[in-house]
């Protein structure tokens, strides 16, 4: 199918809205703590960690109304592509204003493009959502978010692309294993039912990966907060992210990073083979 006829079968999609409304539950913000292994969480009028906002706006939708791979179903507010696997392939954010824990906050949702594409693993279609998340009248977090749908994984075929060393050299690095109980907790605090993240079974034998796969935003939240140890203390205005390669669940990788001039940081995670996993732009001011 070309770009032209994909455009013009989801073309009713393209400039559709919703808006969901949550509260920044202190309760969330403590589990996230947790999970994260952090000696101290944030409490009621502190401002909201950079990648937090995940936990939050989710819909709730019921188990029947989920496909097999534990998504919801195709349809409704995003349009129903076919190709089955879905993906968060990566996010470009402004941080305009301190989202508070314990505040009321709404998020307006808007499908901005829907692209077809050929890759090296075939079909792909790309959909960009933006999300604006505001306290009352205030614009706190803008994200133009890209989902992309992919064909299924042959029978037999990996999910794992060959592996190239990535060259980048970094000022700092972290190690950084993420075990089974935190991914558990992470898909629960994200109410997210997509079955690589805890079903081992299924990830290996129907989507082709070695293992449970570390979530996209998990890597990506990890990744700003690496960001912000880095950033002399000054605020994050901006981060963006492009997930490259899966990483996995007991496979240790390494957060890294560069400072590139006085507001801009690249950061990355490499995988346990050198691979590049994710590469992120944080800005500060």
């Amino acid at each position: 199918m070309s770009n032209l006829a994909v455009e013009d079968k989801y073309e009713a999609w393209v400039g559709r809205e919703e808006a969901r409304s949550d509260r920044i539950n202190e309760s969330a913000v403590q589990a996230m703590a947790a999970t994260l292994d952090l000696e101290s969480a944030p409490g009621a009028g502190d401002p909201l960690p950079p990648g937090w906002q995940w936990l939050f706006f989710n819909p709730a939708v019921r188990r029947s109304e989920l496909g097999v791979d534990g998504h919801p179903a195709r349809g409704g507010f995003l349009p129903p592509i076919t190709l089955p696997r879905r993906m968060w392939a990566g996010s470009r954010i402004r941080y305009l204003a301190d989202l508070s824990v314990a505040s009321e906050a709404t998020r307006r949702s808007k499908i901005l493009k829907v692209q077809n594409k050929v890759g090296k693993s075939g079909a792909l279609c790309f959909v960009t959502v933006e999300h604006t998340t505001s306290y009352g009248s205030t614009p706190c977090i803008v994200e133009e978010q890209d989902l992309v749908y992919r064909e299924a994984n042959q029978p037999g075929a990996s999910s794992s692309p060959a592996l190239k060393r990535y060259e980048g050299e970094a000022q700092w690095s972290c190690h950084f294993v993420a075990d089974t109980t935190l991914l558990f907790r992470y898909s629960a605090l994200t109410f997210n039912g997509h079955r690589i993240h805890y079903d081992q079974a299924y990830a290996r034998n129907e989507e082709g990966y070695p293992g449970l796969v570390v979530h996209g935003p998990l890597t990506a939240t990890l990744l700003q907060q690496f960001a912000l140890n880095h950033g002399g203390g000054r605020r994050l205005t901006s981060f963006s992210f492009r997930g490259v390669n899966p990483l996995f669940v007991d496979r240790a990788f390494q957060l890294e990073g560069r400072e590139e001039d006085g507001s801009t940081l690249s950061v990355w995670a490499r995988g346990p083979e050198g691979e590049l996993a994710m590469s992120a732009t944080a800005r500060f001011r």
